[in-house]
């Protein structure tokens, strides 16, 4: 009689929730992850904006710029498997707030710092600190976001990091020209500490956030979305050796993983010396090279933001999974390689179209993370988050110090090939090797 009542019980409750509206609260939680990668790429790329008027002012030649250029990647790729295992210990509503208010410490003192070792000191702990960023992004998507919107909410955060930038840009070129560069680093540090608190204050796991109700969870849950992750995170065993072989022993990982180094390519040529390109190597003055270094990032910006929309549409049209997240990414690392283009034009407009277009496709492949969400064993969906960051930011170190080296008195061309040649590499191993897109098994 009593299992009798407390079916009925529960039938009534299911019952409810099925008639209930589901609430939008993770549209809420969307916007939030955007402001943060507004931010995020503002404290990544800030250096760059500052980087002609620093070098001059600290007398730094091309290879000592391209490494403190670098430098933000070499503790950000060393630090994405620590910081991977973090996410899958530690709740975002902690560690998120800890680690952007850390990392905007370090963006302000870069204002006050005038030495090539400080500038590099520096650097280290901004890209250190901002390891666990995206992975944390993919832990709140895979557990806010049913298989069916997953995408569209990583291209809409995705987006931060372009339109962040292209409206912003000129916004710190302003406060450079009027302030000096010191003051780039101040201000977008200041607002980062800020944002932290108010993470803390607003973010909550589904079933704790008062605005999602109970056919929200429902709908997230039943539609593939890992509601209860944190509390199986508590139970958690601590890190083993063999969980990191997990992540590495399987070809399908290493294609996304081979993907994402390509793509990333692409992106750290525009986060580090686009500007120095158009200044120095295309004769353009600061003030309109940094208008029209905002073109490129309006048109990633909207390719990401047709990639996300798109490859969902092609899930709830019933297109499979691996065609509808592979098509926008192989077609816009294809698309990247028109970067190539630049090398063959002389006017501004041409130069600013051919960056544009290029950008345009890095924006259009730009949500890989969907795969990670897609293929990355459950349990250790941090884990294989921050392997795939790792691979694919060892670009971060790389292009900047790569670029310093290909550029030859004048000629530039050829460190545009190489970035061209690299995303071609992309959609071939997103083409060839990663193969079936399913949840792999442990």
């Amino acid at each position: 009689m009593q299992h009798s009542s407390t079916r009925t019980a529960y039938g009534k409750a299911h019952a409810g929730i099925q008639t209930q509206t589901a609430s939008r609260s993770r549209y809420f939680i969307m916007v939030l992850l955007f402001v943060t990668v507004v931010i995020n790429y503002l404290d990544r790329s800030n250096l760059s904006i500052a980087a002609p008027h620093l070098a001059q002012d600290l007398n730094i030649d091309p290879v000592h710029m391209g490494l403190i250029l670098s430098a933000f990647g070499w503790t950000y790729a060393a630090m994405q498997i620590p910081g991977g295992w973090l996410v899958d210990k530690v709740s975002p509503r902690v560690l998120y707030p800890i680690a952007i208010a850390l990392w905007s410490l370090a963006t302000i003192g870069l204002g006050f710092v005038g030495s090539f070792v400080g500038l590099v000191v520096l650097r280290l702990a901004v890209g250190a600190l901002e390891a666990p960023a995206y992975p944390i992004n993919n832990r709140v998507v895979t557990t806010w976001f049913p298989e069916s919107e997953r995408a569209t909410a990583i291209g809409f955060y995705t987006s931060g990091q372009f339109v962040g930038l292209a409206f912003l840009t000129p916004v710190l070129i302003y406060l450079q020209q009027t302030f000096g560069w010191h003051m780039v680093f101040v201000v977008t540090g200041g607002v980062g500490i800020v944002w932290a608190a108010l993470w803390y204050l607003i973010y909550r796991e589904p079933k704790d956030f008062k605005g999602a109700n109970a056919a929200e969870v429902a709908l997230i849950e039943q539609g593939g979305g890992l509601v209860d992750l944190e509390k199986k995170n508590k139970s958690r065993a601590a890190f083993r050796w063999s969980d990191l072989w997990a992540v590495l022993n399987k070809r399908k990982l290493w294609g996304i993983y081979i993907g994402q180094f390509c793509l990333n390519s692409t992106l750290w040529f525009f986060l580090t010396w686009f500007p120095t390109y158009l200044v120095q190597y295309r004769g353009m003055d600061f003030i309109k090279a940094g208008f029209l270094a905002s073109v490129p990032f309006l048109a990633a910006f909207l390719g990401v933001i047709c990639s996300g929309l798109l490859s969902d549409w092609l899930v709830r049209r019933g297109v499979s999974l691996g065609m509808a997240r592979k098509l926008p990414i192989i077609s816009g690392l294809l698309i990247s390689t028109c970067i190539i283009g630049a090398n063959f034009v002389d006017t501004p407009v041409l130069i600013i179209a051919c960056m544009a277009v290029a950008f345009f496709g890095n924006g259009l492949a730009s949500i890989t993370w969907s795969m990670v969400s897609a293929v990355a064993p459950a349990r250790l969906l941090g884990l294989t988050g921050g392997m795939f960051n790792f691979i694919g930011n060892l670009a971060s170190i790389s292009v900047p110090i790569v670029v310093g080296l290909l550029v030859d008195g004048n000629n530039f061309a050829p460190a545009i090939t190489y970035i061209g040649i690299t995303a071609l590499v992309g959609a071939l191993s997103y083409g060839l090797v990663v193969g079936k897109v399913e949840r792999l098994e442990e």
